[in-house]
């Protein structure tokens, strides 16, 4: 399988420099193109109180057209009608915006994460699970995680294969309540998209530091800071291990955007 790494929504927080990407992967597999997240929308430029909510002051999405999966998309030359999955790491608007503009796609997702969208517990998740993003009716489909096999170490793993062989969904709780990572073997190796369970290269043993707007948001977001300082050992000691039959990316970072556009081979 073939993987393009996408920027589908830049984002300019206070005191970040460098700003934010969202991080998507396009797949193409032998029957169809899947998307792992989905990034900014279309719709969020036209009513984004609605569709991304106060965040939207903070982190400062540019809501750029051209960045837009299914412009992407066509501009690589495929046909949007081939997208035919969506594998989320978890529901937050910055994901999934894009959801609206592939409505026949099947949208893949834990359990526990589509229970928190339809059942939140308290003002946090209830102002996290915006039903705009949702209001087109996506065709969820729900995996439990922890019914598969461990995956390097992650407990709690499951194959996708409904969307197709080497898709794994791992189940990585603390950013929010259903948070998961996605692994893709590409063939010559593996790409693991941790989603926001970090944020920043620093975070998991790369160079400089985090920015601390970035530790103070994702602190003040995060379901269970515990369970998200625990993913970050774990994935510090992944990235310590530098196997080289594996790529590490998350869905924010610009700097491992790029890293992985360089050991692709792809320039978008």
């Amino acid at each position: 399988m073939k993987i393009h790494h996408l920027n589908c929504g830049t984002m300019r927080p206070w005191a970040t420099p460098g700003g934010l990407v969202c991080h998507v992967l396009l797949v193409e597999t032998p029957d169809c193109l899947v998307l792992v997240d989905s990034g900014l929308g279309l719709r969020d430029a036209v009513d984004p109180a609605a569709r991304f909510g106060p965040a939207r002051f903070y982190v400062r999405p540019a809501f750029d057209p051209a960045e837009a999966a299914i412009t992407q998309v066509r501009r690589l030359g495929y046909d949007p009608g081939d997208v035919r999955h969506i594998v989320l790491t978890h529901l937050d608007a910055d994901h999934t915006g894009r959801l609206a503009d592939f409505p026949w796609a099947r949208v893949h997702l834990t359990a526990a994460e589509h229970a928190a969208a339809r059942h939140p517990h308290g003002l946090a998740e209830r102002g996290r699970y915006l039903s705009g993003q949702r209001a087109h009716e996506p065709i969820f489909v729900e995996h439990t995680p922890g019914a598969g096999d461990a995956w390097r170490g992650f407990a709690a793993a499951i194959e996708l294969t409904d969307v197709a062989p080497g898709f794994m969904l791992i189940d990585l709780p603390g950013h929010s309540r259903g948070h998961a990572a996605i692994a893709v073997d590409t063939g010559g190796r593996w790409v693991l998209h941790a989603g926001d369970a970090f944020y920043h290269h620093a975070q998991i043993g790369g160079p400089g530091a985090t920015p601390r707007a970035l530790t103070a948001m994702e602190r003040f977001v995060a379901r269970d800071r515990k369970m998200v300082e625990a993913n970050h050992h774990r994935l510090a000691e992944l990235a310590r291990t530098a196997d080289p039959d594996l790529i590490l990316v998350n869905a924010h970072d610009p700097g491992l955007l790029r890293r992985a556009r360089r050991l692709s081979g792809t320039a978008h």
